[in-house]
């Protein structure tokens, strides 16, 4: 019997970030990235989000390989956690494999790890398929494009990329190898879809390089920069910069001393020793000869520039004389915590030159122009795209039908839907694998759920009420009802009210007992329905009840 060939995306599809794949034939199956996703502002208290591991773990048997494009968190930040479900070989390149050995470090898990580095047009035979990584542009050295021979043709995995014709470090794109995969045959693309609804092309990060320059260029101010630690060419691009005009370079926030060591020690930023110094010794230097490298282009509350704009940071503090570049924009979601940083920092004082003001920034995502190149240059049998929400879905599909591809040839899938290849027959969207989210907080891995999400936003938004009751020997009370209120109302302002509740919450024991009901689950039950309806209809507000019930 023949076997099907299955494409399962566990993430990254109908949502931004979380992205993982499944490619599956007969007893063979590999994973092509896992990353996380931040949670949204309706998860309260949550971590992270990863995708559900439930079909991987059910079929961990078969798994050959997790294999990945690139190291930027929401490719590589769910890796931890799906060892612990599917200790595998891990396959990548070898600034990623850096990233991945730093994560699992943290988590104590590198001991337990395999961790294979190659390196762009290298192949691996894994099970039944060969893979062969091919190099791409991304804003993060060492992003690869995936080309999966399988027994029933070529999967070609874009990755997230872009075609910059003039990057700073790392070379073009692999077109060549691109088009000659073209001339054997591609069965499958599936393509970034993240900026598939801006027109044109993706500035180039040479370009960035050039008005980051003109910022130094005369400038007698401090600079500080802020960007993303990942973005490695951006890092050498400032070094480069600082140094042509007389400054020392320092660094804060841990993740860019983490990444920082780990890029000089792998070769992809190079600075001189004596143009390198530490933060706490900035101020042995003239303002005007130093630049600082900072996280918290997001305005993470934690983070690098977020403790200098807000006066906590124990060596920087900003001032008149500081010129703050923020090379970086927004995430989808960040945008208020960026904008309460830009506004703090100009009332300290600061010159802020952020993405608005002057290039210092690009997408590390291919545009509309460069997403038609990889559509017209591989000519893939098939197509679907990947890594974005249904609008971007929707849209990079309609340009792949204005490149010539037969809109039946077109698949808009979803997490956990299985599209299915068999030979000698048209290919088909068939079932669904367990798929969704896995809410992380903490040490808590999917112990989150709708209903503690549920009361955690109840609970910021109305309040709680704590009744506490206590109960004799007889079942009559003795203590009590005592009226606790957290978030709900000023206790001194509602003293009425709070006689009120204690009022009703004997009356409601007095009328269970009457009853019979004297168990304490219906007894908690009752106050809790009781006294929520008598608030919602004196208060128009519904908190969280919570009865305390006690016995001596």
């Amino acid at each position: 019997m023949a076997h099907k060939l299955k494409i399962i995306p566990l993430g990254g599809l109908l949502e931004i970030g979380k992205n993982m794949t499944v490619i599956e034939y007969g007893n063979d199956m590999i994973i092509i990235d896992a990353g996380l996703a931040f949670p949204d502002e309706e998860m309260l208290g949550v971590d992270m989000v990863i995708p559900d591991f439930s079909y991987i773990r059910a079929s961990k048997k078969k798994v050959r390989a997790l294999i990945l494009t690139q190291g930027h968190e929401d490719h590589i930040g769910a890796i931890p956690y799906l060892m612990t479900e599917v200790n595998c070989p891990i396959y990548c390149t070898p600034l990623t494999a850096g990233l991945v050995e730093l994560k699992l470090a943290e988590h104590k898990m590198l001991s337990l790890c395999k961790i294979h580095r190659v390196h762009a047009g290298q192949s691996v035979g894994i099970g039944c398929f060969n893979v062969e990584f091919i190099h791409t542009n991304h804003s993060i050295p060492d992003a690869v494009a995936l080309a999966v021979t399988t027994p029933l043709g070529v999967i070609f995995h874009t990755g997230d990329f872009k075609i910059d014709t003039t990057p700073y470090q790392g070379g073009m794109a692999d077109l060549t190898r691109m088009g000659e995969l073209s001339k054997e045959g591609i069965l499958l693309l599936m393509s970034d879809s993240t900026n598939v609804e801006r027109e044109g092309s993706t500035m180039s990060e040479m370009r960035v390089g050039e008005s980051i320059g003109a910022l130094f260029k005369g400038c007698d101010k401090r600079i500080i920069i802020a960007t993303f630690a990942s973005n490695v060419s951006r890092i050498q691009q400032i070094i480069d910069v600082a140094i042509k005009n007389g400054r020392k370079v320092a660094v804060s926030g841990r993740s860019m001393n983490n990444i920082l060591n780990l890029s000089r020690e792998l070769g992809y930023i190079t600075v001189p020793e004596e143009s390198l110094v530490d933060i706490s010794a900035i101020n042995r230097y003239p303002r005007n000869k130093i630049c600082i490298i900072s996280t918290g282009s997001q305005g993470e509350p934690m983070s690098a520039l977020h403790r200098m704009a807000f006066s906590s940071h124990k060596q920087v503090e900003i001032s008149q004389g500081d010129r703050v570049i923020l090379s970086a924009s927004p995430i989808p979601g960040n945008e208020k915590s960026v904008s309460r940083l830009v506004n703090e920092l100009f009332r300290q004082g600061a010159e802020v030159i952020y993405e608005r003001l002057a290039e210092v920034h690009t997408s590390g995502h291919a545009c509309q122009n460069e997403l038609k190149m990889m559509l017209s240059l591989t000519r893939p049998q098939y197509f679907m795209p990947v890594h974005g929400e249904y609008r971007h879905l929707r849209a990079h599909a309609n340009l792949a039908v204005t490149c010539g591809i037969p809109q039946k040839n077109v698949f808009i899938s979803e997490n956990g839907r299985i599209l299915e290849f068999s030979k000698g027959a048209a290919p088909k969207l068939r079932g669904t694998v367990p798929s969704g989210q896995v809410l992380v907080d903490g040490l808590g891995v999917g112990d989150i759920g709708s209903v503690v999400l549920r009361d955690r936003k109840l609970l910021s938004e109305e309040g709680l009420i704590v009744i506490a009751v206590t109960f004799g020997p007889d079942g009559s009370v003795v203590a009590g009802p005592d009226v606790v209120s957290r978030g709900f109302i000023y206790m001194k302002e509602a003293d009425e009210l709070m006689a009120e509740i204690r009022r009703e919450t004997l009356a409601i024991l007095e009328a269970c007992r009457s009853r019979g009901a004297t168990d304490w689950s219906s007894l908690r039950n009752a106050i809790r329905r009781g006294i929520s309806d008598s608030l919602y209809r004196d208060t128009m507000r519904t908190p969280v009840i919570l009865p305390i019930l006690m016995e001596l």
